[in-house]
């Protein structure tokens, strides 16, 4: 459970990353996309632990 919870966060923060980045150009939205789905990466994993027994 936890691991499809941090793959819906990633894909969920890479999917945010790249709208934002994809304003400016392709290259930016791929590297915010590569930030935005390590957050929600980081997220999802910090929510699983806080939240699930």
């Amino acid at each position: 459970m936890r691991g499809m919870i941090a793959l819906l966060g990633s894909t969920v923060g890479g999917g945010i990353g790249w709208w934002l980045g994809a304003h400016v150009g392709v290259m930016t939205a791929f590297m915010v996309s590569m930030v935005g789905t390590g957050v929600g990466l980081y997220a999802a994993r910090r929510a699983c632990d806080t939240y699930l027994p």
